[in-house]
């Protein structure tokens, strides 16, 4: 159809005015950007940060339609944390979740006092200082704890139902991570009722290895408890070698260490505090303040027993023991 040169040059004029306004309703709104802070020393970091990302979907977020994540991966140099931490106050995040404990976290509180910040995990951020108190963490910081009310306590229980002759445990601890050392003070504790006797086993660096398990074994250990951390995770095939070299049955909190050998993990699902680690995000970009969501705990935990291990140290697990396994290894 014509058009008269007046008619034509408002249309075009009026075309041409609406079309910023149109680009401009088809923009995306801002999406939220939540900052990843990995420590990276963890062997099993990727399904780790899977199984956050699946938590994500499961409460109606995808990355990149819904919000956007920074991630940033110290690949294990601690020294890194601060600087990468510091990189996403910059960009800047709305929330930023630490993994691997205490210093990614530590990290994070140093670099903001005001952005929230969730703990994917953390052993004991009471006894660590990161948070005022479980029920009430105050400040910026909240998130999930690993620590159940005497685990380790029940770790022992556990190993001493398993192998009655047990008499002296070796606690292997990072000195340097200090919810190691919190460990070593409960399994100190707890083993005069289970007429356990401890002996500190101090690791500072894998280099030590070798000499602390030979050192503790000449000691009269006759069983090691694995205190857990980044530390060890990311040398626990070589502590299970060394412990097997040792006929040492060992206990620990992580269910990838019995399976890589170790004769029974006690504790929670380091996946399940991932996937609940996307429910504290998505409580804080809905408004809630960190301050006012408590810390969790583990409700659920699980025994894994390898009976590889236990046939290759000569033990019987006790049917009372065998009963109350999640999950055997054959």
């Amino acid at each position: 159809m014509r058009c008269s040169t007046l008619g034509c040059i408002v249309t075009l004029t009026l075309s041409m005015l609406m079309a910023p306004l149109a680009a401009t309703a088809q923009q995306p709104a801002h999406l939220p950007t939540v900052g990843w802070l990995d420590e990276g020393i963890r062997a099993d970091k990727v399904p780790l940060y899977a199984t956050f990302l699946e938590g994500l979907r499961e409460l109606g977020y995808v990355e990149g339609q819904h919000l956007v994540i920074a991630r940033h991966d110290a690949e294990g140099h601690r020294d890194r944390l601060p600087g990468l931490a510091a990189k996403l106050v910059r960009l800047p995040v709305d929330v930023i979740v630490t993994t691997g404990g205490v210093p990614a976290t530590h990290a994070a509180m140093q670099a903001t006092t005001t952005i929230p910040i969730v703990m994917a995990e953390a052993g004991d951020p009471v006894g660590t200082g990161l948070v005022a108190s479980l029920a009430r963490p105050g400040a910026n910081v909240t998130g999930l704890s690993g620590m159940g009310p005497d685990l380790v306590g029940k770790r022992l229980q556990l190993l001493k139902e398993a192998a009655p002759m047990v008499a002296r445990v070796a606690v292997l601890y990072h000195s340097p991570a200090a919810a190691t050392v919190v460990m070593l003070r409960e399994a100190q504790a707890a083993a005069p009722a289970l007429g356990l006797t401890v002996l500190p086993m101090e690791v500072r660096t894998p280099d030590e290895f070798g000499d602390q398990f030979a050192t503790v074994r000449s000691l009269g250990a006759d069983a090691v408890l694995i205190s857990g951390g980044p530390f060890a995770a990311a040398h626990h095939r070589r502590i299970l070698d060394l412990a097997a070299t040792h006929q040492l049955p060992t206990v620990c909190g992580v269910r990838a260490y019995a399976e890589s050998g170790c004769l029974l993990s006690y504790g929670t699902s380091v996946a399940a505090m991932y996937r609940r680690a996307a429910a504290y995000v998505d409580k804080i970009l809905k408004g809630a303040k960190p301050a006012d969501l408590p810390v969790e705990q583990p409700m659920k935990f699980e025994l894994v027993l390898n009976l590889k291990t236990a046939q290759a140290l000569g033990l019987t697990i006790p049917p009372i023991v065998l009963f109350q396994a999640d999950e055997v290894i054959q």
